[in-house]
């Protein structure tokens, strides 16, 4: 067997293990705390589950390996300042955004990028964390600590947020999925929808902005890119160079799931287009209990983490997926009486995308 060894060993890891056991490659998720530096194998691959990782023994071990896959990647990407100049150095459309200096004040953004702007944390943050509004007609100020450690971005008015997975292989080949339709809550991903025709517009801008990326970086991997709709025009919002929690429906509805496209592709096996299986939605469990009624349900699949429950932790996720809009609408209106009332609104939302 072959070994890939994962920086980080959380849900994404232990998915990407999963992924390996079909394909005969022995996926080993490290902890990114771990005090013992592991022993690796010269033909041995490492790819990260998170962009920014802390120093130590075991962090340092995995980086210097000669087989770090998108090694100068990660700390490029992982710094939303250099991840925004790349993106207008390659001429990609996204939010109005300026650095946020030791000298700037909020009056100076207000004047430059808008009345309302989304201070964004430089390295670090996710899911809603790491951010903070500032709106003109409140009068708030940039708050002590952020100057020199943050963006800040223009508020959109956007119609939707969608997502693109893509996956680029060591000889240049690029193939994508699907573009998704998402649901965010309180900045955390919520739900997801795909495929859906009436995206399908989107694709070829969409494909031709995340391949723009992965081309420029000589990326080798799975690559997702978050995107603002306004109109028929996309804007880049955020980039993962990893698998990424949008794509997570590609384990029930894509003929490849992401996990193993990010396998293939790192290890150098055949790459292909992914083909839809149906019509799927994802949910996001966020500090939920588990219900092994779900599994009673047959278009769910449960993907349980194993962590502790917690208020607003990813604890897990629900696939569905069907043949058919009405089948699939069947099926979340079975899964309603078996979540917390704060899914209500996750749902209806759900049911008024299906086609």
């Amino acid at each position: 067997m072959s070994r890939v060894w994962v920086l980080g060993a959380g849900q994404l890891g232990a998915m990407l293990r999963h992924a390996g056991l079909p394909l005969a490659i022995e996926v080993i998720p490290v902890a990114l705390d771990g005090d013992l530096a592991p022993r690796l194998a010269p033909d041995d691959i490492v790819t990260p589950e998170i962009e920014h990782w802390p120093d130590s023994a075991a962090t340092r071990a995995l980086a210097a390996h000669p087989r770090f896959i998108n090694r100068p990647v990660f700390g490029r990407l992982a710094d939303r300042l250099s991840q925004k100049t790349l993106m207008d150095d390659l001429g990609l459309a996204t939010a109005p955004w300026q650095a946020v200096t030791t000298a700037t004040r909020a009056a100076d953004l207000f004047a430059a990028i808008g009345d309302r702007v989304l201070l964004k944390r430089r390295m670090g943050g996710y899911d809603g964390k790491g951010q903070h509004w500032l709106r003109q007609a409140e009068g708030t100020e940039i708050p002590a600590g952020w100057h020199d450690a943050a963006i800040a971005e223009s508020a959109i008015d956007f119609d939707e947020e969608v997502s693109l997975v893509g996956m680029r292989g060591g000889d240049g080949s690029k193939h994508f999925y699907p573009l998704a339709l998402n649901l965010h809550t309180s900045g955390i991903l919520a739900a997801s929808i795909a495929p859906l025709d009436r995206l399908a517009p989107l694709k070829a801008q969409a494909e031709a902005m995340l391949g723009a990326l992965l081309d420029h970086l000589d990326y080798v991997g799975v690559m997702a890119m978050e995107c603002f709709r306004v109109g028929d025009r996309l804007l880049i919002n955020e980039l993962a160079p990893r698998v990424h929690n949008s794509g997570h429906w590609t384990q029930a509805g894509a003929s490849v799931s992401q996990f193993e496209s990010h396998l293939r592709a790192i290890s150098g096996l055949p790459l292909v287009t992914p083909s839809a299986k149906g019509l799927t939605v994802m949910i996001n469990l966020l500090g939920t209990e588990r219900d092994d009624r779900w599994l009673a349900i047959p278009e769910v699949e449960l993907y349980w983490y194993g962590k502790d429950v917690r208020p607003g932790r990813k604890v897990g996720h629900l696939n569905l997926c069907a043949a058919s809009p009405a089948r699939l609408g069947e099926a979340l209106d079975q899964l309603r009486p078996l979540l917390p009332a704060p899914y209500g609104p996750v749902l209806d939302w759900t049911l008024r995308n299906l086609p």
